[in-house]
């Protein structure tokens, strides 16, 4: 596989990921990562270390708080790649509801994918931050 087709395929796995998280398609989102894979999040105080893990923490966070993803912008898109690893990072702009009300929030992600044996490329590994503005 070039080069370029790497690039362009870790682009659409990050598109779809996005996306799907976007509009709320649990079940595409959470597809995209690698059932390994990790998670660090500045709102969550240790690190989930399955997306079994996490998919149960979004759960929590539904049924305890009503929690939706109502829109997820991504810009400032920038891919790396390290031979069958690919590092895509971008500045997010999610807006989200809860029992408390509608709230934007301003982060930077950082998502690791790795190249499957099929030639997908999971995600395995996601870092979100906050973002402060300037």
């Amino acid at each position: 596989m070039s080069d370029t087709s790497g690039h362009e395929d870790v682009r659409a796995a990050a598109d779809a990921l996005v996306a799907a998280f976007a509009e709320g398609r649990l079940d595409d989102y959470f597809g995209a990562f690698a059932p390994d894979a990790t998670f660090v999040f500045h709102t969550t105080p240790q690190r989930l270390a399955s997306t079994a893990e996490y998919r149960a923490l979004w759960q929590r966070w539904v049924e305890e708080d009503d929690f939706r993803v109502l829109a997820c912008t991504s810009t400032e898109q920038l891919i790396q790649h390290f031979g069958d690893t690919a590092v895509f990072s971008h500045d997010v702009e999610t807006r989200v509801a809860t029992s408390s009300g509608e709230e934007t929030l301003l982060e930077r992600e950082t998502i690791v994918f790795a190249r499957a044996a099929d030639g997908g490329w999971p995600a395995v590994h996601e870092h979100l931050s906050a973002r402060t503005t300037v």
